[in-house]
């Protein structure tokens, strides 16, 4: 567990993702509310929460007795905002009355929103996804977890095999006009509304340190972000700011994870002369036989979650092709 405050007596808390591609957490919504707390200038401690990856309930802060969740009504940045009991962290006083203000947040919030899902879940890979939310879990479980995550997606977007280079497009096209009124707006500013942050370069620094840093290469968000000299200057600006160099691990879970980890580790024991055992080899043979349980317990819990997953999608009125996504698990 890593923290961002040193001194005991803060009782303010962030859970969040894990961190990978460098960042505190390259989960956006987590990412976006760190960055937020950054910008308010209120200590707190960042706490990693690795079960339970789908649950919309990530990233939560609390304070004391006060807890805030992500999935309340307006999302975790709004509801922080509100709260009296966390402090005063209202960084859009003055500049949320703007008339950029709405169409910014619409922006960000939607279009830009939807093409970073899309790039993560259905556009690219998928292993950029996988490293985010599920390389800590049992591979069967990760497997299963995705392509839910996968499908409804693909669901939420209506997209099918017949219509799905129209609907990239049309994702694209919005993100690419999005970033031009971005670089617009920003202008050779610090911020995307002058001298000041807003909660808005919150949820923007997010979204384009996870295009930039966690998207593959060729993805075509992170091409179509690059186009723009301010927004990279201002991100690299920011980040250099807010987040200490080093601090966070790059190295991921490779995406094609093996079955079983144990597995392997234990193919690698050397062969001992016969007797009785120690303690020591007691308790590892303890621990294997505990992980090969687990792992059992896994396999048999992901076929059902997924013959269950997969006949709900079969009631659906969206058609889904498998084939499109050939994430090459096996």
């Amino acid at each position: 567990m890593s923290m961002e405050a040193t001194n005991e007596s803060i009782k303010n808390t962030l859970v969040v993702r894990k961190p990978c591609f460098g960042l505190p957490t390259a989960c956006p919504q987590c990412l976006s509310a760190y960055f937020f707390l950054k910008l308010s200038q209120l200590p707190f401690h960042l706490h990693f929460h690795l079960n339970y990856p789908d649950s919309d309930q990530i990233p939560y802060f609390e304070a004391g007795d006060c807890v805030v969740y992500n999935n309340e009504k307006d999302g975790i940045i709004e509801c922080l905002k509100k709260d009296e009991q966390v402090g005063d962290l209202d960084l859009d006083a003055g500049v949320s009355s703007l008339p950029e203000w709405i169409p910014t947040k619409v922006m960000l919030t939607t279009w830009l929103a939807d093409a970073l899902e899309y790039e993560l879940w259905v556009g690219c890979d998928g292993s950029s996804a996988y490293n985010i939310y599920y390389s800590d879990l049992p591979w069967p479980i990760g497997k299963v977890l995705f392509w839910k995550k996968y499908h409804w997606v693909k669901q939420k977007h209506a997209i099918t095999k017949n219509n799905v280079e129209v609907k990239e497009e049309e994702i694209y096209e919005r993100a690419n006009s999005a970033y031009g009124a971005l670089s617009t707006l920003l202008g050779d500013a610090n911020y995307l509304f002058g001298s000041r942050p807003s909660s808005l370069d919150a949820i923007f620094l997010a979204h384009a340190l996870v295009v930039l840093q966690a998207l593959p290469e060729t993805s075509t968000l992170q091409i179509k972000f690059s186009e723009h000299a301010n927004l990279v200057r201002y991100v690299q600006q920011r980040k250099t700011e807010l987040i200490e160099a080093g601090a966070f691990p790059s190295n991921d879970m490779p995406f094609h994870a093996g079955a079983s980890s144990s597995a392997s580790r234990g193919s690698k024991s050397k062969r001992k002369p016969k007797g009785e055992k120690t303690k020591e080899e007691k308790k590892e043979e303890k621990t294997y036989r505990k992980r090969a349980k687990y792992f059992v317990v896994a396999q048999v819990v992901a076929v059902v979650l997924f013959v269950s997953i997969m006949s709900g999608y079969g009631n659906g009125d969206v058609e889904v092709d498998d084939a499109d996504a050939d994430y090459g698990y096996d």
